[in-house]
């Protein structure tokens, strides 16, 4: 079992405040957004063997176990990450696995580079993602239905909204929603920059429903994004609450500290809320086009205290334990590799006693006891 070093990536939507605050460390002023557990390439964990991607490629079979190796290859399939959004990231999406791998090769024969700025696939893997709150966590995740939404828009009084609102009554719920997020994104920038301000200045007015449009804009005047924000449900989690982002859900996190968990890729196409670059024809190829509520997930109890979080994915499998003062203590050990989190109290894993932000690495079937009182978040993979 190994203690992880882990890096915080500071991006600019991030809280400067949040990490720290749970860590039990003074703030730095500066935005820290992420805190990566795991072996990805960009910052992997570091350990006292080397940096977790080391120490996996070189004994995969030993710290993976051999189902998993057999199943996802030598390297480690999920990122798990502390986040803390103090503005609102990308509107976004995730390819599909069959996407991805189509995407990536047609990327690399054309000799796209790697590190170009107009790059969509930097791998051929899906990634699907979970974000379960720790704390208030609010965000937008898959269409609202377009009755809904032509009414929400037509009730910010914008002229040059109405358009989008007669298509979402007048189409079929797929064509609507295809034909107003295309007409968004490829929209006169100029022309839409003032129909952003307008519904901005609508939205802080109006309140209520309106208002997480309305923090959005603040961030991202003039942004079309903004206007595609607003087809999307607004969720607001509460702590030990989760969403599930599956392949062509378009979504975005706008403020919060959550845990993460992910496939280990990097591929998104942006919709918006953002200078980086919007692949719009891809984009089209890749969105789900389907209204349905945001599905909040909360956690099914088994019987030995595990909280675990469902989804339809193999590369990661998300669980928690509240352990009480006087429980016993929790064997944890699997055929399989994990990373444990401790986010509240104090919990002993192993040899190593963690408070909330500290992580261990455990590589498949070593003894995982863990004991304590506080909160203790499992990250793993199925074979």
């Amino acid at each position: 079992m190994d203690r992880l070093d882990n890096t915080i990536r500071p991006y600019a939507w991030g809280s400067p405040t949040a990490i720290p605050r749970l860590l039990g460390v003074e703030a730095t002023g500066e935005p820290q957004a992420e805190m990566w557990m795991g072996a990805h390439p960009g910052a992997p964990s570091r350990t006292g063997r080397g940096t977790l991607a080391e120490v996996v490629g070189a004994d995969p079979e030993r710290e993976l176990g051999a189902a998993a190796l057999a199943r996802f290859g030598p390297r480690l399939p999920f990122l798990l990450k502390l986040l803390a959004a103090g503005a609102p990231l990308s509107l976004q999406v995730h390819p599909d696995l069959e996407q991805a791998r189509r995407g990536y090769a047609d990327e690399e024969r054309r000799g796209v580079p790697a590190d170009a700025p107009h790059r969509t696939y930097k791998d051929p893997s899906h990634k699907p993602e979970l974000i379960c709150a720790l704390t208030e966590f609010d965000g937008l995740c898959g269409f609202r239905a377009p009755a809904r939404t032509a009414d929400l828009l037509d009730g910010l009084g914008v002229d040059s909204l109405k358009p989008y609102v007669d298509l979402l009554h007048a189409r079929p719920e797929e064509g609507a929603l295809r034909e107003v997020l295309t007409a968004v994104l490829t929209a006169d920038r100029t022309e839409m920059a003032h129909t952003v301000a307008e519904a901005a200045a609508a939205c802080d007015r109006l309140g209520g429903a309106y208002a997480p449009y309305a923090g959005i804009a603040h961030h991202y005047p003039g942004d079309p994004g903004v206007v595609a924000a607003m087809l999307l449900n607004h969720v607001r989690l509460q702590p030990g609450e989760a969403l599930f982002l599956g392949a062509g859900i378009p979504h975005a996190y706008l403020s919060g500290l959550g845990v993460e968990i992910m496939a280990n890729s990097d591929n998104v196409l942006r919709c918006g809320l953002t200078p980086k670059h919007i692949d719009v024809p891809e984009l089209l190829r890749v969105v789900r086009f389907e209204a349905a509520d945001a599905g909040v997930l909360r956690p099914e109890a088994s019987p030995d205290g595990e909280e675990v979080y469902e989804t339809p994915i193999d590369e990661f499998r998300l669980s928690r334990y509240v352990l009480p003062a006087a429980g016993a203590a929790h064997d944890l050990t699997r055929a399989t590799p994990q990373i444990l989190l401790c986010t509240a109290g104090a919990v002993r894993a192993g040899e190593h006693d963690l408070t909330p932000g500290q992580s261990v690495f455990v590589a498949a079937g070593e003894r995982a006891e863990v004991s304590g009182t506080g909160t203790l978040f499992r990250a793993t993979v199925i074979v």
